[in-house]
């Protein structure tokens, strides 16, 4: 039995009380991501998994996913995992599509989050200030920023227990000593609720797509004991840089290359010295408020530095 037809077989089993396809109809689905779209084999799966959960509406535990790790907030570090929480809502924003149930920030004792529930989850509401246990959510990233998303199988309860949120925000100085690959002008999936950064124009859940372009720095800073990844979004790297997105785009077009854009930030920002201050997002600090310090770095050694990370 080839790769492709072990995995539809089990993709098959995993949803036989619950949908009525065939083997040879998730093999077709896993055949065309892997070689129209290139997807590796493992993203494959996990996308058409994805796309039957979404279908089948079950409940939790119906499926076997291996477990759900409960874990904190502020220990969310990679994306498509199931996790559990025990959380506070500490906050409701105001939807931007009629595809979004609530959207806001769920809080513990390690830090805060976002959270996205979505109208066709068909899940109960949330409320400010209350205290829940949330079993199998989804991890999500964007722009080192992690959040979860709570789906069809998600199980919401609410709990008496008060939750104490903490702040995981930090604030480094040092030198900005490296812009690493990734930074400058980027085009990520446009596709409903994903956001991943494309390589060579595919995204590794919806393959060959047309982009939306974005402006992030992924920086290291040095603070003399330490280095630290830190991530500037489009505003901040907009405002530290004072390139904007359609300036940016235009750069990309007049050269032919996008890459210029990385090397124009590069050259305005090594080797200087800066205050950060935001949450700790697994290993990034994402840049929520920042500031240049006086006392430019020594070109030469940050290029050093630099060259050896």
């Amino acid at each position: 039995m080839t790769d492709l037809r072990t995995h539809a077989a089990e993709i098959t089993a995993q949803f036989s009380d619950h949908l009525d396809i065939t083997e040879d109809e998730v093999e077709t689905k896993l055949q065309q991501l892997v070689s129209e779209y290139k997807v590796p084999i493992d993203e494959a799966r996990r996308s058409v998994t994805n796309s039957y959960l979404s279908d089948a509406g079950i409940e939790r535990d119906e499926i076997s996913r291996g477990g759900s790790e409960r874990v904190q907030v502020n220990d969310i570090d990679a994306d498509e995992q199931w996790v559990d929480l025990t959380v506070k809502l500490v906050d409701l924003w105001e939807p931007r599509s009629d595809s979004i149930s609530q959207v806001g920030l769920l809080g513990d004792e390690s830090g805060t989050i976002k959270f996205v529930s979505f109208a066709t989850s068909e899940l109960d509401e949330l409320e400010e200030g209350t205290n829940y246990e949330l079993s199998n959510v989804v991890t999500d990233e964007y722009q080192g920023r992690y959040s979860v998303k709570l789906n069809r199988t998600t199980t919401i309860t609410e709990i008496d227990d008060e939750i104490e949120v903490g702040d995981n925000a930090e604030t480094i100085e040092g030198a900005l000593v490296d812009v690493q690959s990734g930074s400058g002008l980027i085009k990520r999936c446009p596709k409903e609720g994903c956001t991943r950064v494309l390589q060579n124009g595919r995204c590794a859940e919806h393959g060959e797509v047309d982009g939306e372009f974005d402006l992030r720095i992924k920086a290291v800073i040095d603070d003399g004991a330490d280095v630290h990844d830190v991530i500037f979004n489009r505003e901040a790297t907009e405002e530290l840089t004072g390139i904007e997105l359609e300036e940016a785009k235009q750069l990309a077009m007049d050269a032919l290359d996008t890459t210029v854009v990385a090397d124009e930030i590069r050259t305005d920002i090594l080797g200087r010295y800066y205050s950060v201050t935001g949450p700790t997002l697994g290993r990034y600090v994402l840049a929520n408020e920042f500031s240049e310090l006086t006392g430019p770095a020594d070109p030469e050694a940050v290029l050093i530095k630099a060259r050896s990370i």
